[in-house]
């Protein structure tokens, strides 16, 4: 995996109050590969959110560049903590949403958002409504809605934290299963260590505000698989200990 989908160069983010200069953000930099799943770690309101806002255009830099090296702008679709589906519309309907606020959607499209539904095993909820289904169900289909528009990177906050740690464990191997298979690159801000291990191909850590880059790993486990088996990997706790370490949590 070394073709760059995405470069991030020397962001900067300032806030301005009423009592200063508040920098949040201080020169990112980072690659991001065709494919690839990256987790961003680091201690609360360290600034990995506005990272990520950064990068989906709600909130503007202070400073330094987004670049698509092939000079084409890459669509990106957000998926956050909150499912929010609209209660009044099917499920189905839900997931076309973002293809009509486009005006993008047709026959075609609207075929392969039911295909999507069937595949992962939503089949026999399509045309009933958000209240119906479980916590994890509802984020499945929040993942196809943002699947539905095509993006080519996907951006995950803190996807499974609303949900038990049950919920969370299955709902984080689906979600991992169905970005590889429709071969998303993905990039992925959570709180959890084990999840970022069992999910990310790299890790990269920040530290506490402002936040820099503190360090990258590589994860390489012995016969990995999806998330719930990879925290049985002999190098899962090796990964856990280090980057732990790492984390500054008095930020």
């Amino acid at each position: 995996m070394n073709n760059t989908i995405l470069s991030i160069k020397d962001i900067k983010k300032k806030y301005f109050t009423k009592s200063g200069e508040i920098t949040a953000i201080d020169n990112i930099s980072l690659d991001i590969n065709e494919g690839e799943f990256i987790a961003i770690v680091g201690p609360s309101g360290c600034g990995k959110s506005t990272l990520l806002s950064i990068l989906s255009g709600l909130i503007d830099k202070s400073s330094g560049e987004i670049i698509y090296p092939n000079q084409k702008k890459k669509k990106l679709g957000y998926m956050l903590q909150q499912d929010c589906l609209f209660p009044w519309l099917n499920i189905l309907d839900n997931c076309l949403i973002g293809l009509k606020i486009e005006k993008n959607l047709t026959k075609e499209k609207k075929e392969r958002v039911i295909k999507l539904l069937e595949l992962y095993g939503l089949k026999d909820f399509i045309y009933k409504y958000p209240k119906s289904l479980s916590g994890g169900m509802r984020q499945r289909v929040a993942l196809i809605r943002t699947l539905a528009t095509e993006p080519d990177i996907l951006l995950l906050d803190e996807a499974f934290s609303a949900l038990d740690y049950q919920s969370r464990l299955a709902v984080s191997d689906d979600v991992y299963k169905i970005i590889k298979k429709e071969k998303k690159t993905a990039i992925m801000i959570t709180h959890d260590i084990a999840e970022a291990i069992s999910m990310a191909n790299r890790i990269v850590v920040l530290s506490g505000r402002p936040c820099k880059v503190k360090k990258i790993f590589d994860v390489n486990l012995t016969n990995a698989s999806t998330p719930i088996e990879n925290r049985k990997c002999k190098e899962f706790p090796i990964y856990y200990d280090q980057i732990w370490k790492e984390i500054d949590y008095r930020g």
